[in-house]
């Protein structure tokens, strides 16, 4: 069955840094788009960053030189190394992968940046 688990978030302080994880099981995770959303109370879910299946990446514009993903695919997990971190960057993190018509989702971890 399809698994996606989101690990590595926590509450941290203004200007510090996390690195995000996303284990991968159940698919083809070569084949797959992944990607990173967040979402903040109150607020849409939005785009974060993505990686194609040919490692070409895309950012928000709001965390462009400040984050950086990444895959292993033989590890079938991506990253999400996130740094100079702001109160604003406060939400839950999910993982996304993407092929054709399959969408799939993790459920979430938590990052918290507050002094």
């Amino acid at each position: 069955q399809v698994q996606l688990v989101e690990s590595g978030g926590g509450l941290v302080q203004p200007g510090g840094s996390l690195r995000l994880s996303c284990a991968a099981s159940g698919f083809t995770f070569s084949n797959y788009a992944m990607g990173w959303y967040r979402q903040a109370p109150g607020k849409l879910r939005e785009l974060v960053a993505t990686i194609s299946s040919g490692g070409i990446s895309n950012y928000a514009d709001s965390v462009k030189g400040r984050f950086t993903i990444s895959r292993d695919n033989a590890k079938m997990t991506v990253y999400l190394q996130t740094n100079s971190l702001k109160a604003e960057d406060t939400a839950v993190y999910y993982c996304n992968g993407r092929y054709l018509w399959r969408d799939y989702w993790g459920q979430g971890t938590q990052v918290t940046v507050s002094s």
